[in-house]
């Protein structure tokens, strides 16, 4: 797979110096055009071989283009706050808005390889890292960004004489350290993975340009002229579709078992009954949340349902009974020009909680298949597509210990109308009855439909929905904190047989593979 990468190509510097002025008017020319106006961003992860000049690489592009619109992250060793995260987490909080160049020296392959080649993880959990690195990028190139992955290859006798000269030069000897020279004697070991990582990340909608590192002038004129290429051409496709189709009719349901309407809404709970139960429960989620293991996991708490249905209702009785330092409330609205520039999970995934807290979102990312869905906001091909990507957003939380608990709440049609009525005739309740609740409820049999195929798709082992029957806001406030106790506590009894420390170093480094 190397083989053509180890060839010895050369450029001579007179013909480097010919062609490095109109290359860097080329590259600044096609920035300002991405950034006046460009709907993606530009993504660049470049990998390789320690040696091949990957850091000299990363500063050419910073000296050819503009400095000021490429944000360049050197992902080195995680912090502690990153390791309280999925391993993905640092990634998504550093992606680059719509217009702007993100450069990744060092990316979400890193640590799966390293840990492949010491012997911390097996074939199969690089099989699995490298499934959700796909799985990952075509979402990323879904959403519209444009993804170039460069890797820059030495054989082993280039990298053991481009070791020794930068050892040999003053100004260069401390680029190169023990762990360079370790991981040099295992080349063949790191060749070995890195041909399987190529192998199967390499797709039509992100292939991996495999460069020598040999020569700096040929690496240097390759990587910019890769760029640029991938850069106008994008610009010039996206200038060509001038002429958008009109968005198609809604599809017809894909779950056909109408979930909702087998829910019994007349269960009830008497006043006199709920205050005691919601004492009990509040005290046994306050004390779970005090438990010696709680500091291993957390708590993602999604709340979705009806409008009206009482999600605030039951997410204030969590909250009265836990220390207001170890939670947050994220309310999900519009997003902002800010969060329209990232990839649509992007504003989530910045709010995961570290470890030892509960994070609860009012609204969440299920947004994209209910109200975009139905309202039109995102195309079919988009809605239908987020249900995959949701599952493996939820199923990496979960792989880390954050325990993800979602609630849909439901109320009839009939109580709905009841709950608006009185909001109006209300005065410190009217501020939560809007035109839009009004519109929504036109569309109440759309709502229906895509509900039931949301949860269809997206209620999983991992993270299963709770079907909240809400009309009686005190059955529904219990079951709610009821369903949170039993899942926290059953996650801390898995912790506890598990007979790992979380935070040991092992486990530290494995998480980073996942």
């Amino acid at each position: 797979m190397f083989e053509s990468a180890e060839l010895g190509h050369k450029i001579k510097k007179s013909q480097y110096e010919k062609e490095i002025p109109a290359l860097r008017v080329a590259l600044l020319e096609a920035q300002d055009e991405l950034r006046q106006g460009a709907e993606f961003p530009v993504i660049i992860i470049v990998g390789g071989l320690d040696g091949s000049g990957r850091g000299a690489t990363v500063n050419l592009l910073n000296e050819w283009m503009d400095p000021r619109h490429i944000e360049t992250h050197g992902m080195g060793e995680p912090s502690d706050e990153e390791l309280d995260r999925p391993m993905m987490w640092r990634f998504w909080r550093s992606l680059p808005p719509k217009g702007k160049i993100g450069v990744f020296f060092g990316s979400w392959y890193t640590w799966p390889i390293l840990n492949r080649v010491n012997g911390i993880t097996e074939d199969a959990d690089l099989d699995q890292s490298l499934a959700r690195a796909r799985r990952l990028e075509k979402m990323l190139v879904d959403e519209g960004a444009l993804l170039i992955k460069l890797w820059l290859h030495l054989s082993k006798e280039q990298q053991k004489k481009r070791l020794k000269a930068l050892e040999k030069n003053p100004a260069t000897r401390w680029k190169v350290t023990a762990r360079d020279w370790k991981r040099y004697k295992a080349y063949d070991s790191f060749r070995a993975v890195h041909e399987t990582v190529i192998r199967q990340t390499s797709t039509a909608e992100a292939p991996w340009m495999v460069i020598e590192g040999e020569d700096d002038n040929y690496r240097n004129l390759t990587v910019a002229n890769i760029v640029l290429r991938a850069i106008r051409g994008r610009l010039q496709h996206d200038a060509a579709q001038t002429v958008k189709a009109p968005p198609p009719p809604l599809m017809p349901s894909l779950d056909c078992l109408h979930l909702l309407k087998t829910l019994n809404m007349g269960q009830s709970l008497e006043k006199a009954e709920f205050r005691k139960k919601l004492e009990k429960y509040q005290t046994k989620l306050g004390l779970l949340m005090r438990h010696p293991k709680f500091k291993y996991m957390s708590v993602i708490a999604v709340f979705e349902g009806n409008d009206a249905a009482g999600k605030g209702g039951a997410i204030r009785r969590i909250t009265r009974a836990i220390d207001a330092r170890s939670y947050q409330v994220i309310p999900i609205a519009a997003p902002t020009e800010e969060e329209r520039a990232q990839p649509y999970l992007w504003r989530f995934w910045r709010h995961l909680p570290r470890k030892g807290r509960m994070c609860i979102f009012d609204r969440s990312w299920y947004g994209r298949v209910l109200v975009e869905r139905v309202e039109g906001y995102c195309s079919p091909a988009d809605w239908m597509r987020a249900y995959s990507e949701i599952n493996d957003f939820e199923g990496q939380m979960e792989r880390h210990n954050l325990l993800v608990v979602k609630y849909w709440l439901a109320i009839s049609e009939e109580e709905q109308l009841r709950r608006f009525e009185e909001r109006e005739k209300t005065s410190f309740k009217r501020f939560k009855i809007t035109e839009e609740d009004w519109r929504n409820r036109e569309k109440w049999e759309d709502y229906v439909q895509a509900v039931c195929d949301m949860v269809d798709r997206t209620s999983t082992s991992e993270a299963p929905w709770t079907l909240v029957e809400a009309d009686n806001k005190y059955f529904a406030r219990i079951k709610v904190l009821k369903t949170m106790c039993a899942r926290i506590e059953q996650k801390l009894k898995e912790l506890e047989a598990s007979g790992i420390d979380y935070l040991d170093k092992p486990q530290k480094k494995r998480a980073l593979s996942l």
